[in-house]
C-alpha cells in the first residue's frame, strides 16, 4: 500500500524526462525550418522589391506543399514507433523505407507537374508583371528540391519513430547554415540573383536528404533491413497518410478562411490579423514539439502492448500541454510591449492588435490540450478519426468566421471565432482520448 504513492511520482518523472528529451530537440528543428524562408527573404530583399515579391509568391506555394505533405512525417512516426515498441527494429526501418519511397514518388510527381505549370500557377496567384518572371524562376528551380523536401519529412518521421529527435535538430541547423551561406554566395558572389537563392536552397535540401539517408542506411545495414521498394508497403503508407492529408487540408482551409475574412475587414484589420497569425504559428511550434514527443512515445507503448503505459503517458502529456499553454499565454501578455513595435509602428494597427492578442493568450491552454492529444492520436494511428473530427471543426468554424464581417466585428471577433474552432477541436480529441478507442496495441494497427 505504501509503494503505490511513491511509484506515481517516479512514473511521472520518467515521463517528464522522456517528453523533454524528445520535445526540446523537436522544437529546435521546427523553428529551424521557417528560417530557410527568412534567410532567403533577407538576402533576396536587397535585390529589389520585384524580386522579393516574386520570392514571396513562390515561397508561399512551397510552404503550402510542405504543410500539405507533412503527413509523411506523422504517419511514418506512428508506424515506426509501434515497431520499435514491439522490439522489431528491422521491421521499423523497413516501414520507414516504405515512407521514404512514397515521398520519392510524390516528390517526382510534383516536379513533373510544377516545371511546366509554373507560369500558369504564378499568374493564377495574381503576381504583378514585374514580379512574375522572378516568381516563375524561383518556383521552377525550387521544384527540383521538392523530392528532397518530402524525403526529409519522411526520414524525419523515421528518426522520430526511433525515438531520435536530436539528429533532425542537427540536420535542420546544418541545413539552415548551408542554405544561408550558399544563398549569399550564389546571389551576390556569382550574380545569379533570385535564381542563385533558389539553387542555394535546392542544394541545401539535397544535402540534408543525403545526411538523413546515410543515417537510415546505416541503421538498415545494422539490422539487415531491405532497402528495395515494396509496393504493398508503399500502398499501406499512402493509405495511412490519406486521413492525415484530409485533416491537414481541413486545417489549411480554416486558416485560408480566416485570412479571407480578415481581408474583408479592411487594411488595418488584416494587418493586425497577419501579426496575430504569425505569433500564433510561433506558439504552435512550441506546443507541436510536445505533440511530436507524444507521437513517438504513444506509438512505442502501444507497439509494446503496454496500454496502461500509453494512458499514463497521455495523461502526463495533457498536463504538460495545459501548463505549457498557460505559460505561453502569460508570456504573450507580458512581452507584448517588446514585440508589437517590431511588427508595426501604426497606432491604428496596434489598437486593433492588442485585444486580439489577449484572446490568443487566453486560448493557449486550450491549444496545449489540442496539440498534445492530436499527437497522442496520431501516435496511435487514429488518423481516420482525426480526419472526420477536423472536417467537423471546419464546418463549425466557417459560418462563425463568415458572420464576423456581417455582424460588424473586427479582428478580435475573428480570433474569438478561431478560439471557438480550437475549443471544438479540443472537445473532439478529448472525447476520443477519454473513450479509449484509440488504444490498439501491437506492432501494427
Amino acid at each position: 500500500m505504501t509503494q503505490a504513492p511513491a511509484r506515481a511520482p517516479r512514473t511521472a518523472r520518467r515521463h517528464d524526462r522522456e517528453i523533454l528529451s524528445l520535445a526540446v530537440p523537436a522544437f529546435g528543428a521546427l523553428v529551424a525550418e521557417p528560417l530557410f524562408v527568412m534567410a532567403d527573404s533577407a538576402i533576396v530583399g536587397h535585390l529589389g522589391t520585384p524580386e522579393l515579391a516574386g520570392l514571396g509568391i513562390a515561397a508561399a506555394l512551397l510552404t503550402t506543399a510542405a504543410g500539405v505533405f507533412v503527413f509523411l512525417a506523422y504517419a511514418t512516426t506512428a508506424a515506426v514507433s509501434r515497431r520499435v515498441g514491439a522490439g522489431d527494429l528491422k521491421g521499423a526501418i523497413r516501414q520507414g523505407m516504405d515512407g521514404i519511397w512514397l515521398a520519392t514518388i510524390l516528390g517526382a510527381t510534383l516536379v513533373a507537374a510544377v516545371l511546366p505549370a509554373a507560369p500558369a500557377v504564378v499568374d493564377f496567384l495574381g503576381a504583378s508583371p514585374t514580379a512574375t518572371p522572378h516568381a516563375t524562376t524561383y518556383l521552377r528551380i525550387s521544384s527540383l528540391g521538392m523530392p528532397a523536401m518530402l524525403i526529409v519529412l519522411a526520414a524525419t518521421g523515421v528518426l522520430r519513430g526511433l525515438q531520435d529527435t536530436r539528429t533532425p535538430l542537427y540536420v535542420a541547423v546544418g541545413g539552415f547554415a548551408l542554405n544561408g551561406a550558399l544563398n549569399a554566395a550564389l546571389v551576390y558572389g556569382t550574380g545569379l540573383g533570385i535564381a542563385g537563392s533558389a539553387w542555394g536552397t535546392v542544394i541545401a535540401q539535397w544535402a540534408m536528404t543525403a545526411v538523413y539517408l546515410a543515417v537510415v542506411l546505416r541503421g538498415a545495414r545494422r539490422h539487415d533491413a531491405s532497402l528495395r521498394p515494396d509496393a504493398a508497403g508503399i500502398r499501406a503508407c499512402a493509405r495511412a497518410g490519406v486521413p492525415l492529408l484530409v485533416r491537414t487540408l481541413s486545417l489549411r482551409a480554416v486558416l485560408v478562411i480566416a485570412t479571407a475574412v480578415a481581408a474583408r475587414l479592411g487594411d488595418t484589420q488584416v494587418a493586425a490579423h497577419q501579426i496575430v497569425l504569425s505569433l500564433w504559428s510561433l506558439l504552435a511550434f512550441a506546443l507541436d514539439a510536445i505533440a511530436i514527443a507524444g507521437q513517438a512515445i504513444i506509438g512505442r507503448y502501444l507497439g509494446a502492448g503496454d496500454a496502461d503505459g500509453a494512458r499514463a503517458a497521455c495523461r502526463r502529456m495533457v498536463q504538460w500541454g495545459i501548463v505549457s499553454g498557460a505559460v505561453l499565454g502569460v508570456l504573450v501578455v507580458a512581452a507584448r510591449p517588446l514585440f508589437i513595435p517590431l511588427f508595426t509602428s501604426d497606432g491604428t494597427v496596434r489598437d486593433a492588435l492588442l485585444p486580439a492578442l489577449l484572446v490568443v493568450a487566453l486560448s493557449q491552454p486550450v491549444a496545449g490540450v489540442v496539440f498534445v492529444l492530436d499527437g497522442v492520436l496520431m501516435g496511435a494511428g487514429d488518423g481516420t478519426y482525426l480526419a472526420w473530427a477536423m472536417v467537423l471543426v471546419l464546418a463549425a468554424f466557417a459560418p462563425a468566421a463568415l458572420l464576423v464581417p456581417a455582424l460588424g466585428g473586427g479582428v478580435t471577433a475573428l480570433w474569438w471565432a478561431m478560439t471557438l474552432m480550437m475549443t471544438v477541436r479540443m472537445a473532439t480529441v478529448w472525447l476520443r482520448a477519454r473513450s479509449g478507442r484509440w488504444i490498439v496495441t501491437g506492432a501494427t494497427r
